[in-house]
């Protein structure tokens, strides 16, 4: 129907039908306000998880547990049930430690060793590769998400020349970061999420770079007989930094030399 307004002017009168409904009572500001929240919460849900299984993690006292000392108790006990149920503790093994990577729990190179020791240092270093690629992968995607492009905004001169070179050379940049052992690994999952690195570059440079190291630790593994033997004579408990050697260090050191070669060579023909 129409109604006559107090100008003289004939209005159209929408009814209160069910097809059209009543008026909204939102503003399209409003709308618009609840959909950020929304967008935020999506964008930040991923990194809270991480946080709280974290805090789960520390809260159910797991860091007292996946200890090299703890482990080394009971190796006899583990080493026979990995003898009696293989597939299961292959899996179970794989599961852990992509979590415990996913969360950012400290127990990677722990675990990387006493895999060595109950699997052999070639099943261990196949296992830890994939687990460790997956996990780390989980929690760059985690951070990209919540973080990457407000740090990206915020970034100063020298962040934005660095997010420069990372998107020009990517992969050699992260690979170099993998090799070197001075980077610890949970920086190293995490930063590149504020570089625009893209995923199959990142998971590429991830799992070809940890390879050496894994298998380095794995290695390491199987002597860890002795190394507890020595410990136990000398009355302490045994520790990561029993097994690592200075020329391994020296070797990591190395091999992130030579990945940077390349890199290094394209900036001085582009410099020249």
């Amino acid at each position: 129907m129409t109604v006559q307004s107090p100008t003289g002017q004939m209005d159209n009168a929408m009814p209160n039908t069910p097809e059209t409904g009543p008026a909204s009572c939102t503003s399209p500001e409003s709308d618009a306000s609840g959909q950020s929240r929304r967008g935020t919460w999506r964008r930040f849900l991923p990194l809270a998880v991480i946080a709280a299984g974290l805090a789960a993690g520390y809260a159910a006292g797991l860091q007292d547990y996946l200890t090299l000392a703890v482990l080394a108790e009971q190796r006899e006990t583990i080493k026979a049930f990995v003898a009696e149920r293989q597939f299961m503790s292959i899996l179970g093994y794989f599961v852990l430690y992509t979590v415990a990577v996913a969360f950012a729990f400290p127990a990677a190179s722990v675990l990387t060793i006493f895999a060595g020791f109950v699997f052999g240092w070639w099943v261990a270093a196949i296992l830890t590769v994939f687990a460790a690629t997956l996990g780390a992968t989980a929690i760059f995607l985690a951070a990209r998400s919540a973080c990457g492009d407000l740090l990206r905004k915020r970034a100063g001169p020298f962040m934005a020349k660095l997010a420069e070179g990372f998107s020009r050379d990517a992969f050699s940049y992260l690979l170099v970061l993998r090799l070197a052992p001075v980077f610890p690994f949970l920086v190293v999952n995490i930063a590149p999420a504020f570089f625009d690195i893209r995923l199959r570059t990142y998971a590429a440079a991830t799992f070809l770079g940890i390879i050496p190291g894994t298998v380095a630790y794995s290695w390491l593994g199987q002597g860890l007989d002795s190394v507890i033997a020595a410990a136990g004579a000398s009355g302490r408990e045994i520790s990561v930094s029993d097994l690592v050697t200075p020329e391994i260090t020296i070797a990591f050191l190395g091999l992130a030399i030579v990945a940077a070669i390349p890199t290094l060579i394209r900036k001085f023909r582009g410099g020249a």
